[in-house]
């Protein structure tokens, strides 16, 4: 339904009103060439719309401006980082707190006790450690799969996500076999010497994958997030949980991302009980932290083979993990920004935003679906909603996105820059979500032409 041709002229056009707004982004971002590759801090920043990056001066609430003065409603949300609106203010009363009182010691703090049982009372895991991210939240539950159950394969869900984990960036080939996926920068090994891939929502395919022997853990979102919302079958969890168990491999939960259907995440929502738990971004309320929790039994075993005098030198931990500051912040931002309240009233307004997206697709009669995960929401390029992370990616469209983010930031909205995704954060309002539906569908308005 789109016409290429418009569209081309259409993102010029933007280009054009993106420049003549955002002049000092652009002068920062040419003197910032010449000290950051691609003039950027972290690479995946290149990734947004436009000419060039725009420069934020204050973040705060569900809103931030950058170095041009233009205002803008964030429902990127720094992709979940901010999940709790950019500097919540219990967060960083706490954190200004601590500040004076010490940021790291590699000892523990009170609040590692407090966390760990709100954290144990929200997931129904009973023990926890802490990392400095998810990534390394995963890493570490990956090794000490490999480590209990003496296998080393690890299966994951083709096209998912899992920070910078390794064994994670493999995908399906033609025939079905293993390969790295697209952009895997220097992978130690070929990735079918340590993964497995099966597609979400495919229960056959997870027993085929376990009936070898050899995976240690099942590495997966309860939904997946990052190639488009891909939302689990009826019962499907529950089966990879019991085949899990059947054939000796450990399963790992990520509820980095899918903690937006409410406090507990999806494994609370569906009474999931994975072996490990792992977590991280919003519950720092932006400040770098990750978590993992475990059953019982999995922690016994842990114990039985790490021995006190080598318990520093085996890939587990860091110097950073669990500090000071870190779990101060986790404390606020658990206790008063992410409780229930706040969730009840994001995941309405994320359904008010799926609603005047869906509305606007039937407007213009767009063959377009709008997907919702708790306080979430996205749309795909295509009618219903995909059930695997190959058909979610096969309905991308990176020049069709590329003109919307920068459309929408144009008009004053800010979407994650990978995919059009919408979260929603206590801080975000009800006309924040009206203006978004109008600026969509006039933004539509134009594509149809």
């Amino acid at each position: 339904m789109i016409n290429r041709a418009r569209l081309k002229q259409l993102h010029k056009r933007e280009e054009a009103r993106f420049s003549e707004t955002h002049k000092k982004s652009g002068e920062l971002f040419r003197e910032a060439r010449a000290l950051m590759p691609n003039g950027v801090p972290m690479s995946w920043m290149s990734k947004w719309p436009g000419p060039h990056p725009l420069f934020v001066e204050r973040a705060e609430g569900a809103r931030f401006r950058d170095v041009d003065g233009n205002e803008l409603i964030d429902f990127c949300l720094g992709d979940t980082g901010s999940m709790t609106g950019h500097s919540p203010r219990a967060t960083v009363a706490t954190i200004k707190n601590q500040l004076d009182r010490g940021i790291t010691a590699m000892l523990p703090t009170e609040d590692a006790l407090t966390v760990s049982k709100e954290l144990s009372k929200r997931f129904g895991l009973p023990l926890w450690q802490f990392t400095v991210s998810a990534t390394d939240a995963n890493r570490h539950a990956i090794r000490y799969s490999r480590m209990i159950t003496g296998r080393s394969k690890v299966i994951v869900i083709d096209r998912c996500y899992h920070g910078s984990v390794d064994e994670s960036f493999a995908t399906l080939g033609e025939q079905g076999e293993v390969i790295s996926r697209e952009g895997n920068i220097g992978a130690p090994v070929p990735l079918d010497q340590t993964t497995r891939v099966v597609e979400f929502n495919d229960v056959e395919g997870m027993r085929q994958a376990l009936s070898h022997g050899d995976v240690a853990a099942i590495l997966m979102e309860p939904a997946m997030t990052n190639v488009g919302i891909v939302l689990p079958d009826d019962g499907y969890l529950e089966k990879v949980g019991e085949l899990a168990k059947e054939f000796g491999a450990i399963w790992i939960v990520d509820e980095t991302h899918t903690i937006s259907v409410g406090p507990g995440g999806m494994t609370r929502q569906l009474g999931l009980t994975p072996d490990f738990l792992t977590i991280g971004k919003s519950i720092g309320g932006g400040i770098p932290t990750g978590a993992f929790g475990m059953r019982e039994e999995i922690a016994g075993a842990i114990s039985k083979r790490v021995e006190r005098e080598v318990v520093d030198t085996g890939g587990i931990g860091g110097t950073l993990a669990g500090n000071a500051l870190s779990l101060a912040a986790m404390r606020a931002t658990l206790k008063e920004v992410l409780t229930e309240e706040a969730f009840t009233e994001m995941i309405r307004l994320g359904n008010l935003w799926c609603d005047g997206v869906d509305q606007v697709i039937r407007e213009f009669d767009l063959p377009w679906n709008c997907n919702r995960l708790g306080a979430r929401g996205e749309y795909l390029f295509q009618a219903n909603a995909p059930r695997t992370g190959a058909e979610a990616a096969g309905a991308s469209d990176f020049e069709l996105e590329q003109y919307i983010h920068l459309r929408l930031l144009n008009d004053g909205f800010l979407l994650t820059p990978f995919h059009n995704m919408a979260l929603m954060s206590p801080e975000t309002r009800e006309e924040d979500v009206s203006a978004h539906t109008e600026a969509f569908r006039a933004m539509c308005r134009d594509l149809v032409g």
